[in-house]
C-alpha cells in the first residue's frame, strides 16, 4: 500500500489564536485532526492532549504486537478496538486535566481520524469535523456531525441553507473531555486504489460548499499538499471565520 499525506492548519482570518491540531503518520497509518473549545488556551491544551495521546497508545499498541506498518488486514475489529480505546484513554485524560486545574476548566475537543491497515480504514469520530471520501468523481461524508443543527436538519425541521447560518451552528453535542462515558462513532471502510480522504474541522465545510471541496480533491488530489494550501485559502476568502485545519490522504494500490 503506497500512501502519500500531507496536513496543514491556519488560524484564519478572525481567530487570535489557533485551537486545532492533527497528525500525519504514514508509518503507522494513523491519521488525526482535533479542534478544541474553551477559554484561556484551554481548546488548545484539550486538542493537542488528544492527538498526542491517541498517537502514542496506537503507536506503542502496534509496535507490541508485530512492528509491521500494513499487515494483511484480517483482524479489523482488533485495530478497531485500539483505535477507539485511545480515544477513551485520550477523552479520560483530558476530563482529568480539566478538573485538576481550573483555568481549563469546561474545556474540550473535537476528534475525527483513521487508522489505515491493508486495504481498509477504521474511522472514528466526535464532535462536527468531518471525514470526506473522494473516489473516483464522487465526494462523499462518512461521518455524521454531533451538532445540534444537524440533529434539527434530520429531523427536518430546518433546512441545509437554514442550517448553514443558524445561531447555533456551531453547538455540539459530543466532545472530548466533556463527559467521562463519552459515545465513539466507529466503524471501517474499504480502500480501493485511488481513493482520497480529507479528515477537516468544520473551519472548512462551515466556508466552502462541497461541491467546491469536491472540484478541488477531484483536480488536485494527487498532491494532498496542494490540496490543503488550496482549501484553506478557499476558507480564508470566503471570510475565514473559524481556524480551519486539514489532513489529505491519497492512497494507491501497489
Amino acid at each position: 500500500m503506497e500512501i502519500v499525506s500531507a496536513g496543514l492548519t491556519d488560524v484564519g482570518r478572525k481567530r487570535s489564536n489557533n485551537q486545532d491540531h492533527f497528525t500525519c503518520l504514514n508509518d503507522i497509518g494513523l491519521y488525526l485532526v482535533a479542534d478544541g473549545m474553551g477559554g484561556h488556551a484551554a481548546g488548545e491544551v484539550a486538542s493537542e492532549t488528544a492527538v498526542n495521546v491517541i498517537s502514542d497508545f496506537v503507536r506503542d499498541a502496534l509496535e507490541e504486537e508485530d512492528g509491521a506498518p500494513f499487515p494483511s488486514s484480517t483482524r479489523m475489529d482488533h485495530y478497531q478496538e485500539i483505535l477507539v480505546t485511545s480515544v477513551h484513554l485520550a477523552n479520560q485524560t483530558i476530563s482529568s486535566l480539566s478538573a485538576d486545574n481550573p483555568v481549563y476548566e469546561g474545556m474540550g475537543t473535537t476528534l475525527s481520524g483513521m487508522l489505515i491497515r491493508g486495504d481498509q480504514a477504521c474511522l472514528v469520530h466526535v464532535g462536527d469535523s468531518r471525514v470526506y471520501r473522494l473516489r473516483g468523481d464522487d465526494l462523499r461524508i462518512l461521518t455524521t456531525d454531533h451538532s445540534w443543527v444537524n440533529e434539527q436538519l434530520r429531523r427536518n425541521i430546518i433546512t441545509a441553507e437554514e442550517a448553514r447560518t443558524h445561531r447555533l451552528r456551531n453547538v455540539i453535542t459530543r466532545a472530548l473531555g466533556h463527559k467521562m462515558d463519552l459515545e465513539v462513532d466507529s466503524f471501517v471502510e474499504p480502500i480501493e486504489s485511488g481513493d482520497v480522504f480529507l479528515i477537516c474541522s468544520d473551519g472548512l465545510n462551515s466556508m466552502i460548499e462541497d461541491e467546491e471541496i469536491r472540484r478541488v480533491l477531484a483536480e488536485n488530489g494527487e498532491d494532498p499538499r496542494a490540496v490543503c494550501r488550496l482549501l484553506i485559502d478557499r476558507a480564508n476568502a470566503a471570510g475565514g471565520d473559524d481556524n480551519v485545519t486539514l489532513v489529505v490522504v491519497r492512497v494507491e494500490k501497489n
